[in-house]
C-alpha cells in the first residue's frame, strides 16, 4: 500500500463543515488503497486569536507558556478532524506532535527539528489508523512542547513524508497550486505545473505565502518531493521536486511582490573591518529579520549602508540603532518606510544573459525608481516605492512572458 502525507491549512478547517470535508478526503484516500498520515493546522484565525489573548493578558508572555498555548490550536483541530473522520466509519486517532516523534530543540515559538522518529505513527498504520497529527509543534530533549513558527504546519508535513519514507506529501490549502504571481494582482498569473525547490525558496523568501521557507528547505536536503494544490478542488497542483535540465528553458519563472518594507540607511560610516558586524549584531539580537543588503563603494574611507526589514519591526530598529551609529562615528541613520521588494526568479538565469537589463529597462521605461538591488543566481530583486509595486509588477510579468508557458486550465486563486 502506499502512504500518502496530507498537511491541510487553516482555511482548509476553518468550520465543521470544512473539516468534514477534509475528513471525506482523507477517508477517500485510504479507499484507495492507501496508507494515510494528516497534518491539520489551526482553524483559520485561531491562532491569531490566541496571541491577541496573550497580548492581552500579558505585555510580554513567556514564551515557554506562549508556546502551550499556540500548541492548542492544532490540537483542537487536529481532534475534530479524527472526530469527522471515524463519523464516517473509518479509523482515525489524533496525535500532537510530541506523540509523532517530532523532537526539537529548545528555540521557543520558533524551534527547529531536531529529530523524527515516528514509531508510534508506524505502528498505528499497520493497525489500519488514520493518523492524524497535530501541526506546527514538537517537544524538547526536556520534554517542553515547542511550536515551528508560522506556517510550521508545511514543516511537520515534510518532516513526516521524510522520516516515514512516503510515497506522496501533498500540501493542501486554499490555492491552486504556486502561480506566475500573485493573481490578484495579476490577472493573467499561471499556475505552475512544476517548480525547483530553489525557485520555490526565492520566491518564498520575496514574499509569496504559499509555502514556508524553512519547510521547503527542509524538503531540499532530504529531497521530499511534495504537491501544492486546493483541498476545495480535485485538480492537480504544482510539484516541488529537484530541478532537472529542462527546467532552464525557462528564464524566468515567476514574479514576487513583498509590501510593507522599510529601508535604513546608515550614511558615512568608516569603512573599517568590524562596523557592519557591529551594526547587524545589534539588529540581530532584537530577532529582527533583515532582509536585502546593499553597501556602496567607499569613497574618502566611508561607505553607505543601506539594508530592507519589515516596517512593522522599524520604530525598535530605530531604537536600537541611533546609539550604535554615533558609536560607529557614522553621519546618521535614514529611515524611510513605504517600500516593496519587486523579484523575478528563475533558474534559467544561470544560462542565460539579459535578465537584469530587461528589467530594468522595463522598470525604467515606465518611471519607477529603483531604489536598491540585489541579486543571486536565481534572483534579481529590486526595491521600489510600494505605491508602485502592483504595477511594476505587471509590467514585469508581461516582459518575461510568463502567461505564455503556463498551463491554459489554471485559474485565478491568490497565493495566500
Amino acid at each position: 500500500m502506499r502512504l500518502i502525507v496530507q498537511k491541510y491549512g487553516g482555511t482548509s478547517v476553518a468550520n465543521p463543515e470544512r473539516i468534514r470535508n477534509v475528513a471525506k478526503r482523507i477517508v477517500q484516500t485510504q479507499g484507495e488503497d492507501c496508507r494515510v498520515v494528516a497534518i491539520i493546522s489551526a482553524m483559520a484565525g485561531v491562532t491569531d486569536e490566541l496571541i491577541k489573548l496573550a497580548q492581552e493578558t500579558s505585555p510580554d508572555p513567556d514564551k515557554r507558556e506562549f508556546d502551550v498555548l499556540l500548541a492548542t490550536g492544532e490540537r483542537a483541530a487536529c481532534a475534530l478532524t479524527a472526530m469527522a473522520v471515524n463519523a464516517l466509519g473509518a479509523k482515525a486517532i489524533s496525535l500532537t506532535g510530541a506523540d509523532a516523534g517530532i523532537l526539537t530543540d529548545q528555540m521557543h515559538t520558533n524551534a527547529r527539528i531536531a529529530n523524527v522518529s515516528p514509531k508510534q505513527i508506524q505502528e498505528l498504520l499497520a493497525d489500519d489508523y488514520i493518523v492524524i497529527v497535530a501541526g506546527f509543534q514538537g517537544q524538547s530533549a526536556e520534554g517542553e512542547t515547542t511550536t515551528l513558527g508560522r506556517g510550521g504546519s508545511d514543516l511537520t508535513a515534510i518532516a513526516l513524508a521524510g522520516a516515514l519514507n512516503a510515497d506522496a506529501c501533498q500540501i493542501f490549502t486554499d490555492v491552486d497550486g504556486v502561480f506566475t504571481c500573485d493573481p490578484r494582482v495579476v490577472m493573467e498569473a499561471k499556475k505552475l505545473d512544476e517548480i525547483a525547490y530553489d525557485e520555490l525558496l526565492e520566491m518564498a523568501g520575496a514574499g509569496s505565502k504559499v509555502m514556508q521557507s524553512r519547510a521547503v528547505e527542509f524538503a531540499k536536503k532530504f529531497g521530499v518531493e511534495f504537491e501544492v494544490r486546493s483541498s476545495l478542488k480535485r485538480d492537480e497542483g504544482t510539484i516541488a521536486k529537484e530541478e532537472t535540465a529542462n527546467m532552464e528553458d525557462v528564464v524566468v519563472r515567476g514574479v514576487s511582490i513583498d509590501r510593507k518594507q522599510a529601508k535604513l540607511t546608515v550614511d558615512d560610516v568608516r569603512d573599517e573591518p568590524g562596523v557592519a558586524g557591529r551594526i547587524f549584531s545589534t539588529i540581530a539580537a532584537a530577532n529582527v529579520v533583515v532582509d536585502m543588503i546593499v553597501q556602496s563603494v567607499s569613497e574618502h574611507g566611508t561607505t553607505d549602508l543601506s539594508f530592507t526589514i519589515h516596517e512593522n519591526d522599524l520604530d525598535a530598529a530605530r531604537k536600537l540603532l541611533e546609539p550604535v551609529v554615533k558609536e560607529v562615528k557614522a553621519a546618521g541613520l535614514i529611515a524611510k518606510k513605504g517600500v516593496a521588494k519587486l523579484s523575478v526568479v528563475g533558474i534559467g538565469m544561470r544560462s542565460h544573459s539579459g535578465v537584469a537589463a530587461r528589467l530594468f529597462d522595463c522598470l525604467g521605461k515606465a518611471g519607477i525608481n529603483i531604489q536598491l538591488i540585489s541579486t543571486s543566481e536565481i534572483k534579481i530583486a529590486v526595491v521600489i516605492d510600494e505605491n508602485d509595486a502592483e504595477r511594476a509588477a505587471q509590467l514585469t510579468h508581461a516582459e518575461f512572458g510568463l502567461a505564455a508557458f503556463a498551463p491554459a486550465s489554471a485559474t485565478t486563486h491568490p497565493l495566500g
